[in-house]
């Protein structure tokens, strides 16, 4: 089965180009033609087998590096709210054309994918059995957040009537924050909150006045139909919360996506890592988290500069077994003794870069940096323009 690497730059003019007289482009099933993507064989426009359209050729898309937050973007951008599964074994059935390779790296807040970092460079053949699939939530009373650094924190809007409204509440706590939170699959509610000012929303009104016991299973279920002297006695304002699922973890000021500062997203803020006691299995940890293969180094004293803000963690102590770098033992969120001199970093295994030995800069022999090793690469089937595609790398 063919394996090929995406050009987004390809996708986007090729998509622009094929539309019928209405303005879609035009394909059997349940299809969104206009993004370059679409999902088939599901019963509805917003679930099925992931197939992408890239020189005039409609592909499936490998699942090996296919997750949630990937799928999250995919849905969004396609009208259909978040993910709520990415099925695997086939169940929307096997494509027939070429299977796009291509991992991507999404962190969640992208409009679409083709501004998520790609990466094929490494990648194993993959088959039509291993074809990504997703099913997202869209349907009446969907709700999304807005404004946050995620999909799972901001201010709360729900769907109804095709219309994004607000939800205004002028007693909103952490009963109606976990049935939010729990609607959009984003774990425990941490915080409920109304946003200030400058986060306020400006549209329409979609929800006035809720109060929920906490277990039901979405904000349309709670009480939403308050006495108009309940709704009068109070001042109704932007709502938002803060979910669980919110966190994220992310390298920065690095040479690439897999090298860098180690930071966190909690409670709405990017924060950085103390290095205390920081080592291998707490780097392989994020390294595991972030999709970038193994630790290669772990580093401190403020490797790839000092950050700013909060320094949310300090004296981590992770097995290297942890799904996620807050699984890990640590101090209290926030609390160290530690300055942004002492901020941790990491240089993962599968941080790609290049370079030209014996080079008066802009010659030399090509190199690529992989999996903690430089190596050669082969000069067969090599042509100007693969030799052009390297030039903005080195």
């Amino acid at each position: 089965m063919a394996s090929l690497e995406i050009r987004w730059d390809v996708v986007r003019q090729q998509t622009e180009g094929s539309r019928n007289s209405q303005g879609s482009l035009i394909a059997p099933g349940f299809v969104r033609l206009d993004t370059g993507f679409w999902l088939v064989n599901g019963s509805t426009a917003c679930e099925g087998r992931v197939e992408v359209h890239v020189l005039g050729t409609w592909g499936s898309l490998c699942a090996s590096h296919w997750d949630l937050l990937d799928a999250h973007v995919l849905c969004r951008h396609l009208d259909c709210g978040f993910a709520e599964s990415i099925p695997r074994g086939g169940p929307f059935g096997r494509g027939t054309g070429p299977v796009w390779r291509d991992s991507f790296h999404c962190d969640g807040t992208e409009a679409h994918l083709g501004q998520c970092p790609v990466t094929a460079l490494g990648a194993s053949p993959c088959s039509h059995e291993n074809n990504a699939a997703v099913i997202c939530s869209a349907g009446s009373a969907s709700l999304r957040l807005v404004g946050g650094g995620s999909r799972c924190d901001g201010r709360v809007e729900i769907f109804q009537h095709g219309t994004w409204g607000r939800v205004l509440d002028d007693q909103w706590d952490m009963q109606e924050a976990s049935v939010v939170c729990r609607q959009l699959q984003c774990g425990e509610a941490e915080t409920a909150y109304n946003p200030p000012k400058p986060q306020r929303g400006t549209g329409p009104v979609g929800l006035r006045g809720v109060r929920c016991a906490g277990h039901e299973a979405n904000l349309t279920l709670c009480n939403t139909s308050l006495p108009e002297s309940v709704l009068a006695a109070g001042i109704a304002e932007d709502v938002g919360v803060v979910c669980w699922g919110s966190r994220q973890v992310r390298l920065v000021n690095g040479p690439g996506r897999c090298a860098g500062r180690v930071e966190i997203y909690y409670q709405g803020s990017w924060g950085t890592i103390c290095d205390d006691s920081w080592d291998l299995p707490d780097a392989t940890v994020v390294c595991h988290q972030l999709g970038c293969g193994g630790a290669v180094k772990a580093v401190g004293s403020a490797h790839f500069g000092e950050g700013s803000g909060q320094i949310w963690l300090d004296a981590v102590n992770c097995s290297g077994a942890e799904a996620a770098l807050w699984d890990c033992p640590a101090g209290s969120w926030g609390q160290h003794d530690c300055g942004h001199k002492e901020d941790a970093g990491v240089n993962c295994s599968e941080f790609v870069t290049l370079r030209l030995e014996n080079s008066d800069g802009c010659s030399g022999r090509l190199q690529v940096f992989y999996n903690g090793t430089w190596g050669s690469v082969c000069s067969n089937s090599m042509t100007l323009k693969t030799v052009s595609g390297c030039l903005p790398e080195v």
